[in-house]
């Protein structure tokens, strides 16, 4: 189909055919976003959930995604199969997995990949923009390794179980276009239709609108999400000191929040940052930064790693301090897997790496984690009630409050002080 029908004014008789490779929280928002006013179609490699979502129900914890869908009045519809879905696709919106590769230092975009030669071999004429975290400079390179290529770039900015809500609400779209491209002139207008399909589906409409070239699109969102990381380490070591010189970190927070510069918002401690953007975005970034000098970008992931170290310091202070008591055999509670309240993701989290420190001393762990179907848990036992959770572990170790807490007591070791994500 040519370009020009991608038409910023859509009418009821002229939709916009889209497939979307990917399932997951940027995928799956987009899907439904897009579906309200257009002919959307999903495709994943996993039948369960191209079934839910063709059910009508959500394979991923997030209110307005299963309220949306819920309706059943979107036009959309998932599949396994994605040489149909692209070979009748004017658009193809790409949101696989890139995750971090620590052996390459790098992102793995071998997925986003095999969706471009798929796109290619069968409707080398559609426009793919690129929905996945990818390296700076990576759109170009794609550019180069397939010349015959259509390409944007369009960073998301979304969070996990709000994903649809941000999408509906977005703080800013902004779209990248390569200036490699033989078709830049193309993409120029093709830019300028896509953020008017993204505002189409949202409820906000004067919404902060960038086109830029697609290298500076991928560096926005790598900066973008290393800054949160930073607010993120940085509170996490203002309550380190607060802790070590027995201070009352959320008077020091709050006090430091009032400043209108800084403002009260990021800022309430945790275990680390975590989850799936902030550690492999930093790690990316850091190696994009190869060559080009450099302190505070290490310095956030360093910072990291230390206030884990100092968290697993804690709780094992705390277990020696259980076994000075008399209890032989002190066992740990990890309530919670997820990185944040109604997710249900634990992808990276930072607990994670909490209870790899506390099984390499040797400390019996146990799991509270629900959404877990799993006996076991890397190498921890999985309790699914509640109650025997409690009842078993001496300590009970939480990222964030629930209240579902308030009968643990004083057994709850937390940093979660203002109880909000």
């Amino acid at each position: 189909m040519p370009l020009v029908y991608l038409i910023p004014v859509l009418s009821e008789e002229l939709r916009v055919n889209i497939a979307v490779a990917g399932t997951g929280y940027v995928g799956l928002s987009l899907a439904v976003l897009l579906a309200q006013c257009n002919d959307v179609t999903a495709v994943d490699v996993v039948p369960q959930k191209v079934s839910l979502i063709n059910g009508g129900k959500s394979p991923i914890a997030d209110p307005e995604i299963e309220s949306f869908l819920a309706r059943g009045d979107l036009q959309l519809t998932a599949t396994l199969d994605g040489k149909m879905a692209y070979r009748r696709a004017d658009l193809v919106v790409i949101a696989t997995p890139t995750n971090y590769d620590p052996e390459k230092n790098f992102f793995d975009t071998s997925l986003v990949e095999q969706v471009v030669e798929f796109v290619l071999d069968v409707h080398p004429e559609a426009v793919m923009v690129i929905k996945s975290t990818v390296p700076v400079g990576y759109t170009k390179s794609l550019t180069e390794k397939y010349p015959q290529g259509k390409f944007l770039f369009s960073p998301e900015f979304l969070r996990e179980g709000r994903a649809l809500y941000d999408n509906l609400h977005p703080s800013r779209i902004i779209v990248g276009v390569p200036s490699e491209s033989v078709f830049e002139g193309e993409l120029q207008i093709a830019a300028r239709q896509f953020a008017d399909l993204l505002i189409e589906g949202a409820q906000d409409k004067d919404i902060p609108t960038l086109i830029m070239r697609a290298t500076e699109a991928e560096a926005v969102k790598l900066f973008a999400n290393t800054y949160l990381a930073l607010r993120v380490a940085y509170f996490n070591e203002l309550d380190t000191y607060a802790s070590v010189r027995d201070l009352d970190a959320a008077a020091i927070i709050e006090g430091v929040g009032l400043d209108p510069r800084i403002g009260d918002h990021y800022n309430n401690p945790s275990f680390g940052y975590g989850g799936y953007c902030l550690p492999k975005d930093t790690k990316q970034l850091l190696a994009n930064y190869n060559d080009v000098p450099q302190n505070l970008i290490g310095a956030i992931v360093e910072a990291n790693r230390t206030r884990k170290d100092y968290i697993a310091h804690e709780v094992v202070r705390r277990v020696e301090e259980l076994r000075r008591q008399g209890v032989n055999e002190p066992v740990v509670g990890i309530y919670r897997l997820t990185m944040k309240s109604g997710s249900d993701n634990f992808r990276a989290s930072s607990i994670q790496g909490i209870m790899r420190r506390l099984a390499d001393e040797g400390i019996t762990c146990i799991v509270y984690e629900p959404t877990l179907t799993a006996s076991t848990f890397a190498g921890c036992d999985v309790v699914t009630d509640l109650d025997a959770f409690t009842r078993q572990a001496h300590l009970v170790v939480a990222n964030r409050w629930n209240d579902e807490l308030d009968s643990v007591g004083d057994r709850l070791f937390t940093r979660d002080l203002f109880r909000r994500d």
